[in-house]
């Protein structure tokens, strides 16, 4: 019994040394890794303090002497605060990104080679520095909704300097300062302002650290860029589910005039994505001004179309005008297989043998004088090639040929009038030059078979006139022999 108290007791000595242990070096820990520097702050009141306790640099680990210098673990002011321990005190100018780009090198190098990165009209340090957009002391993850530069919150840091007319005057008065403003009509402002964290925001198409000029081909919204940056989550199907609209739009796109135009040929005027949907006001265009946006490019065929039956007819039925006949995103090249009364044109879908017969009519005149242009344009070509060949000169007839081209792109365009008499004019007119040039072509070829006629024909007079020579002086040398 006495050996079980003793155990006991032996027991119960070992744990209360331990603890004791444990609390001194616990107590010299405490001492040694105390961030005086945050606690003095913090005691004093310093507003600056008591948010960095929220910061995310503070829940990793960050102390204040890692940005500011100094030794945190020193109580006495001057030894903290001392040259001798690095200190720094407020970091000021590129002082600030440089001390951010000791763990985000990356981002920082990002943002050097950005439009941000350039120097300020100073000269001595770059326009945008990290804390401009992440904050100082109240830094907190992307993902926090009071988060400087969360989905939701980003657009007013942008909007911070590019709202600011007299800011933006200084270093590009060419740049508009309503960004933000139409940001907010658009359907992705709109949706941000109802705290929808997918909606799209300023960084979402221009990036955040490496946003560049618009002119820089490494720039996300270069012309030739912008559709794949639209795409990201317009053609995701998992992300746009609760939106309830296609998710194809680019793949119609990519296969498109215009997508073939830009991302293949590599012409930069052909519209891309925010050239009908717009930039910052970006939204679906309504069926009233669907003819409005594709005739800014458009403007003959808008024109025409407006003055034409089929105007009033679509405003009726409430159809929008080109993209009734010629899609939205997978707007193929205009040919004339989509004119006519067949299946398969695009007439024949409102005007058939039963509905609408008037026009079915009209419809199939019209491709059949266009039908009968391209094959008399074919034949005059060939006819002009063949004269060329041969030898002839046909230069008059082949810069007329350009005219033919022209006359036809006419005959097209005045479709959109949709007035048969009208057309009718203007492909005679092409009609009348084709006919000119052919008779050109003809006149070169008759030509040239004549002249070979009358080689042929002078050939044989002067063979002819050889041979009967040739006898003749025979004959006289026989007769200057026979003497």
């Amino acid at each position: 019994m006495n050996k079980f108290k003793i155990l006991d007791s032996l027991i119960k000595l070992i744990f209360y040394l331990t603890l004791v242990i444990g609390m001194f070096f616990e107590n010299n820990l405490a001492q040694n890794t105390t961030d005086f520097c945050l606690k003095c702050h913090k005691a004093n009141g310093d507003k600056a303090a008591v948010m960095f306790t929220k910061d995310i640099h503070y829940e990793m680990g960050v102390s204040c002497a890692d940005c500011h210098g100094g030794d945190q673990s020193k109580s006495n002011m001057g030894e903290a605060m001392s040259e001798k321990n690095n200190f720094i005190g407020v970091p000021k100018g590129n002082r600030i990104s440089e001390l951010c780009s000791q763990c985000h090198s990356d981002e920082y190098q990002n943002l050097i080679n950005s439009v941000h990165g350039k120097l300020t009209i100073k000269g001595d340090q770059i326009i945008t520095q990290c804390i401009t957009c992440h904050g100082i002391h109240n830094i907190l993850r992307k993902e926090d909704k009071n988060s400087n530069v969360n989905a939701l919150n980003v657009a007013k840091i942008c909007a911070g300097c590019h709202s600011n007319i007299a800011y933006i005057k200084k270093y590009n008065p060419e740049l508009p300062t309503d960004q933000y403003e139409k940001y907010l009509t658009s359907k992705h402002g709109i949706l941000n302002s109802k705290k929808d964290p997918k909606a799209a925001s300023c960084v979402s198409c221009h990036g955040s650290h490496e946003i560049r000029n618009v002119n820089d081909v490494k720039s996300k919204v270069y012309a030739s860029n912008l559709p794949e940056v639209c795409s990201v989550c317009h053609s995701d199907s998992q992300y746009m589910k609760d939106y309830k609209i296609p998710t194809d739009q680019y793949d119609k796109y990519i296969g498109s005039v215009h997508g073939i135009a830009l991302l293949k040929k590599g012409d930069l005027a052909a519209p891309s994505c925010n050239d009908c949907h717009g930039n910052h006001g970006a939204a679906p265009p309504g069926v009233e001004s669907i003819s409005k946006v594709c005739g800014i490019c458009h403007a003959l065929n808008a024109e025409l179309f407006a003055k034409s039956p089929h105007k009033k007819a679509f405003d009726t039925l409430n159809k929008p005008e080109c993209e009734t006949c010629h899609g939205n995103h997978e707007i193929i090249v205009g040919t004339d297989q989509l004119i006519g009364n067949t299946k398969g044109t695009i007439c024949y879908q409102c005007h058939n043998e039963n509905q609408n017969v008037e026009g079915f009519i009209v419809a199939g005149k019209m491709r059949a004088i266009l039908d009968s242009l391209v094959k008399l344009e074919e034949t005059t070509v060939k006819l002009i090639t063949d004269a060329e060949q041969k030898g002839m000169e046909v230069s008059e007839a082949k810069f007329k040929l350009r005219d033919i081209r022209q006359a036809k792109l006419e005959t097209r365009t005045i479709i959109h009038a949709f007035n048969f008499d009208t057309f009718e004019k203007t492909s005679n007119n092409a009609l009348s030059l084709i006919y000119d040039v052919k008779s050109l072509g003809e006149k070169a070829v008759n030509e040239y078979y004549f002249r070979r006629w009358g080689l042929l024909a002078a050939t044989a007079i002067i063979s002819v006139l050889a041979i009967t020579l040739f006898i003749y002086i025979k004959k006289l040398e026989k007769k200057s022999n026979g003497k």
